[in-house]
Order: C-alpha cells, then sequence, then structure tokens
C-alpha cells in the first residue's frame, strides 16, 4: 500500500515547558487524538489517519520527548504525558473528542481517559496498553528496564536492513519513509533514537511503577480494544495465549468495553492492516 493522499498541515502548540509538533489532518467531523507508541511519533499514523479523516479532524502529536517535540528532561509520568495532550486539545479549542493509543501510546490514552472524562468521548487502545509489565510472571525490574522497542544501531543502511527484516510483512516505500522519522543521524553516521537513554529511562519506570492495570477500572468512556492476532508461527505461542489473557482481564475491568481482534497481523497494525483498522475504529466512533 503505498500513501498517494495529501499531507497533513505539520504546526506547533506552546504548551508550558514544551513546544509541540503536531499533525493536523483536518475533516470536518467529529475530532480525534491519534498518539503514537514508544520511541515512535506522529507518523505512525500515515497510513491510517488520510482515510480516518474523511469523516473526523484528527490531530496526530510527537509527544514530550519524541519526534520534533521539545526534549524535556523530565515529565515522563502518566499524569503529566496526559495533562500534555490534554493541553494541546485546548490549545486548540477542542472540548471534546476521541482518543487513539498505540502501544504505549495506550498508556496515555488511558490515563487522558480516567483524568479527563468530561474531555474524552471515547477511547481506542490500539494493540496496548492491556499488557502491563508486571502481569508477565517471569519479568523482573532489571530485565523490563533494559528492553527496547527495537533494535537502533549502525549506519542508516544497517537499520533499514534490520527494521525492513523485522517488518518484511508489510515493507513498503511509505513505512521504509515512517521509520525514519524516529530516529536521526550523528556525526559518525550511526543512528539513534530521537528519545534518549534518560527519557527512555523514566519510561520505563513509570510503565514499571505505575502499571495500565491500575487505571482500568477508573476508564468511564466507550473503550475499544484493538488486538493484533498473531500471525500464523506464532499462533498459540506461550505470548499469544498470555495476551489473550492479558485483553480478557482488561475488558472485564474497563467499565464499558469491547474487544477487537485483527488476525494474522503484527504489533504495528497501522503499517500491516491499516485499512481494517481504519473501518474497524470507524464502525466503533461513529456508534458513540
Amino acid at each position: 500500500m503505498t500513501n498517494s493522499s495529501p499531507s497533513p498541515a505539520e504546526k506547533w502548540a506552546d504548551l508550558g515547558d514544551l513546544s509541540m509538533r503536531y499533525l493536523d489532518w483536518g475533516g470536518d467531523g467529529t475530532p480525534v487524538l491519534a498518539l503514537h507508541g514508544l520511541a515512535s511519533c506522529a507518523h505512525w499514523y500515515d497510513l491510517v489517519a488520510p482515510e480516518l479523516a474523511k469523516n473526523h479532524r484528527v490531530i496526530a502529536p510527537d509527544q514530550r520527548g519524541h519526534g520534533q517535540t521539545t526534549q524535556a528532561p523530565t515529565g515522563y509520568d502518566w499524569p503529566t504525558l496526559a495533562a500534555d495532550v490534554a493541553s494541546l486539545m485546548s490549545h486548540l479549542d477542542i472540548d471534546k473528542f476521541s482518543v487513539l493509543g498505540h502501544s504505549w501510546g495506550g498508556n496515555v490514552a488511558i490515563n487522558l481517559a480516567a483524568d479527563y472524562p468530561n474531555q474524552v468521548s471515547s477511547l481506542v487502545m490500539i494493540d496496548g496498553r492491556f499488557f502491563g509489565a508486571r502481569l508477565r510472571s517471569a519479568t523482573t525490574w532489571e530485565e523490563f528496564q533494559k528492553r527496547q522497542p527495537r533494535d537502533v544501531s549502525g549506519t542508516r543502511e544497517q537499520f533499514l536492513d534490520r527494521i525492513k527484516g523485522q517488518l518484511r510483512i508489510c515493507w513498503n516505500e511509505d513505512i521504509e519513509r515512517i521509520v525514519q522519522t524516529m530516529v536521526w543521524e550523528d556525526e559518525n553516521g550511526q543512528i539513534n533514537d530521537i528519545l534518549t537513554p534518560d527519557n527512555h529511562d523514566q519510561v520505563m519506570h513509570a510503565m514499571w511503577h505505575d502499571p495500565a492495570s491500575g487505571t482500568w477500572p477508573r476508564i468511564e468512556s466507550p473503550t475499544l480494544i484493538v488486538a493484533a492476532g498473531p500471525t500464523p508461527d506464532r499462533i498459540g505461542s506461550e505470548f499469544a495465549l498470555r495476551k489473550q489473557e492479558m485483553v480478557k482481564m482488561a475488558s472485564q475491568e474497563i467499565k464499558n468495553s469491547q474487544v477487537h481482534w485483527v488476525p494474522e497481523t503484527i504489533h504495528d497494525i497501522g503499517y500491516h492492516k491499516p485499512v481494517e483498522l481504519v473501518e474497524t475504529i470507524s464502525d466503533f466512533l461513529a456508534k458513540q
């Protein structure tokens, strides 16, 4: 799939200690705030937002420490991250909106829904945040702290070859462009994550010490849990079975929730099956 849709408007908002960059995809319908995952950026939604913007106004920000938004040295706890994006919507004079959150962005989204119930009309968790760190019984804090979303090292060519292998199921020119918006090249020709190691450590601390499961019961808004079904080679694996258990637990704890499994796909559903993801989200939002 190649994205031939018009590009979004690239804008900035001054929000206290942040200069937040966001992509405004336009659209005349109800507003949707789209939050990316860890060490990602607003461009994660580049294949999803153009279609979603046919019926909604889609706003996709670079969150604190990500993309082109300020590299703030602190503030990677859930209340601050939720306040960041709530401030963005207030800056845009948008009082009521739906929020999407992919992966780690799902954790920001659930805290936004819990802390700002009068603003968040509905919530969509895109393969997160139902898999809490502490719910993985075999994981210790020391092991969890060292985890990275992907291997960002080597030259640009080496990095792209590695990511291409990981995303071979859906790799194309758009995805090659998108993944490069999340990294930078230093003077030695080495690729680095835009999210700094110190800020990454703060994120991991919040995920471990303030897990998603503690927020689930506070969510009042209608919620759609979109879960990535395993690819054929992982069906029946320990990870797949544990994930089913966690999705079930989240759906039971979140009062007004429903689950949609996207079959035979990867964590980055927006890369692999953007059309199905848009249809799933649109159907849900249309009923709210």
